[in-house]
């Protein structure tokens, strides 16, 4: 296993640092203290409290229900998981959608009450203005674009964007508009791997890939996803590297048998009086009243 870089915290300038020296970024989802305190162990550089909880934590069928008091529930218990990795939350739906001031509110009280370091949001040019505005608030921003799961219905699907040159062109301009506006990072999901590629040798600031190759300067995915720990079939992007849901669910079996069969808990597991207590108890309830 390559070691951990030792670095006590990573820092947005530390994550700019590593596109310069050729370094992947690892990310990866995290939704409460448990999840978050393993994933920042593993050593993984950036920690997305994202609005896919949505999906893999609190059963909705889309990340559209989720709200942004839902996303500082989760923040503020991955927060005190955390301790090396960059904390980012997303922007929900709607939090952003219907004025510059409201997403600034929502973006400060991830910072202020949930310990969030950065913010995530969804949207190229059109989302430039937005981006500057917090950046000048000392918000930082991670951009997303392409397949943007906030956007499902408009996009008509979870669809590979980006397959025309028309549509990639688009996307060119939404990437260099992200970074112009003062993004720190930019999320690409669900394109070619060779617009990925063209994208990421033109920005300066890091891409971070999910479905979208491996020529980004990062990648991330969620966290249930490649642990097994979701219901429904996985996408072609997603590697499985272990099966909680198998294991969780056959430790649930054993144990509800061993309770059926009167085998849990033993004596072992069972706290116990002294001997003498046990006389003395025995012999005052067994007086006649």
């Amino acid at each position: 296993m390559d070691r951990i870089e030792a670095v006590s915290k990573v820092t947005i300038p530390w994550i700019l640092e590593r596109k310069l020296r050729g370094e992947k970024i690892a990310c990866l989802t995290a939704y409460d203290y448990p999840t978050a305190r393993l994933v920042d162990e593993a050593g993984v550089d950036i920690l997305l409290v994202g609005d896919s909880l949505g999906e893999v934590v609190l059963g909705y069928d889309s990340t559209l229900p989720v709200t942004a008091d839902e996303i500082l529930h989760h923040l503020r218990a991955a927060r005190r998981g955390t301790r090396r990795a960059l904390v980012v939350a997303d922007l929900p739906y709607g939090s952003y959608h219907v004025g510059r001031e409201e997403a600034l509110r929502v973006a400060v009280r991830f910072l202020k009450e949930g310990g969030a370091e950065a913010v995530k949001l969804e949207g190229g040019r059109k989302r430039g203005a937005l981006i500057r505005r917090l950046v000048r608030e000392e918000i930082p921003v991670m951009g997303h674009i392409g397949l943007t799961p906030q956007s499902v219905h408009a996009l008509g699907g979870h669809r590979v964007q980006g397959k025309t040159l028309e549509s990639a062109a688009e996307l060119l301009a939404d990437a260099q508009a992200v970074e112009d506006a003062g993004a720190f990072a930019l999320v690409l999901e669900g394109i070619p791997r060779e617009l990925a590629g063209i994208i990421t040798r033109r920005l300066r600031i890091p891409t971070v890939g999910i479905g979208a190759g491996p020529d980004c300067d990062g990648q991330i995915l969620v966290l249930h996803d490649i642990i097994g720990l979701t219901f429904g079939p996985g996408a072609k992007f997603v590697r499985p590297y272990a099966n909680a849901r198998e294991l969780l669910r056959a430790a649930c079996e054993s144990y509800r048998e061993d309770v059926a069969r009167g085998r849990y808990p033993s004596d072992q597991e069972s706290y116990h009086w002294s001997q003498s207590l046990c006389e003395h108890f025995e012999k005052e309830v067994s007086r006649p009243a």
